[in-house]
């Protein structure tokens, strides 16, 4: 673990809120470096999250289970925060898992030493409600868009926004599977989405 990983940490977070170098400074010592295999899982459903972490390099999945099979509701690229949130705040088991889908590099530091934070610093008790805040909207997002939009049109909506790396760099059955469709009906979608251009 490094200077410049740390400041990519604390980039990230500042994106939240600016911290001063003393509030930065309580995180610090807490913070450790984890390396995961492809594959590898960060959580597992039914464990309770007990960190936060942070992509270096790699990307990952989460995803549930349901009716024995996987549905993939989010993906991860670096520099972003990655954690089974809700398991954390409430201390119950996860209902997702967070896999690696390639090797990655990892900073974490305990949820637990975060919650302590956001009571000793008024700037990280701001980071709290920010980032629960993002993921709200996230979710909100996500939600509407499952519900109001054909596959067509979430396919569409993933070409012209932020999340463009998704189309560059998960696997087309992986998408076809967070899109909600069959890999076949993903090959038809992008056929038709091309054809319009």
């Amino acid at each position: 673990m490094d200077t410049s990983q740390l400041s990519r940490l604390r980039f990230a977070i500042e994106n939240f809120v600016i911290l001063s170098d003393e509030d930065w400074s309580l995180l610090i010592p807490h913070i450790s470096y984890l390396s995961l295999k492809k594959k590898e899982k960060w959580i597992l459903e039914g464990e309770k999250e007990k960190h936060i972490g942070f992509i270096l390099e790699g990307n990952m999945r989460h995803y549930y289970i349901s009716d024995g099979e996987e549905r993939t509701t989010y993906f991860y690229f670096e520099n972003a925060l990655v954690s089974a949130y809700f398991s954390a705040l409430s201390a119950s088991p996860s209902k997702l898992t967070i896999e690696a889908l390639t090797r990655c590099e990892l900073l974490s530091f305990p949820y637990q030493v975060l919650a302590s934070l956001f009571e000793q610093s008024h700037a990280w008790e701001r980071f709290g409600r920010k980032l629960a805040e993002y993921i709200a909207l996230g979710l909100e997002d996500r939600m509407v868009k499952l519900l109001v939009l054909s596959p067509e049109q979430r396919y569409a909506e993933l070409l012209k926004s932020e999340k463009n790396k998704i189309i560059e760099r998960i696997p087309q059955h992986l998408i076809a599977n967070y899109l909600g469709v069959s890999p076949v009906s993903l090959s038809r979608i992008r056929r038709r989405v091309s054809s319009k251009k």
